[in-house]
C-alpha cells in the first residue's frame, strides 16, 4: 500500500480494492448512482481520502465500508481487502443474503445430466412450436 498518497480517484479505488474487474465498470457504476461517498451521489473523479464512508450496490450485494488506504494498483484480493474495512452491518447483510441466496438454489430442480443429442433436437422443435 502507497502511504504516501493523501487522495486518489474513487473510480481507481474501486478498481484497486478490487469491487470492480475494470475502470470503466467502475465509472458505469458511479454514473449509474450505484456508489456513494459519504452519503453523496459523486462523479467518478471524486478524490476520496482515508476515513471516507463509501456504500457500494451490486445487485443484489451491497457494502458500507470505510477506506482505510489508497492505493494505485491493483493487488491480490487479500491485499485488496487490507484498504478497507466494512461495517459489521453490512457484512451480516451480506453474508445473509448468500445464505439465502444458497437455499434457493438448492431447491431448484436440475436435470440429471445434461440432454443427449435426441433429446435436444426435441426441445429445439419443442421451442419453435411454442414461439
Amino acid at each position: 500500500m502507497n502511504e504516501s498518497l493523501a487522495k486518489m480517484r474513487l473510480d481507481k479505488w474501486l478498481w484497486a480494492a478490487r469491487f470492480f474487474k475494470t475502470r470503466a465498470l467502475a465509472t458505469e457504476a458511479i454514473k449509474g448512482g450505484k456508489v456513494h461517498v459519504d452519503g453523496q451521489r459523486v462523479k467518478p473523479s471524486k478524490e476520496i481520502t482515508p476515513g471516507s464512508r463509501i456504500e457500494i450496490t451490486k445487485e443484489p450485494y451491497s457494502w458500507e465500508i470505510t477506506v482505510v488506504a489508497l492505493n494505485t494498483q491493483r493487488r491480490p484480493a487479500k491485499e485488496a481487502a487490507l484498504l478497507y474495512e466494512e461495517s459489521p452491518e453490512s457484512h451480516a447483510r451480506r453474508q445473509e443474503e448468500v445464505a439465502r441466496r444458497r437455499a434457493e438454489k438448492s431447491t431448484l430442480d436440475h436435470p440429471p445430466r445434461r440432454p443427449d443429442k435426441k433429446q435436444r433436437r426435441q426441445i429445439h422443435r419443442f421451442k419453435r412450436i411454442v414461439d
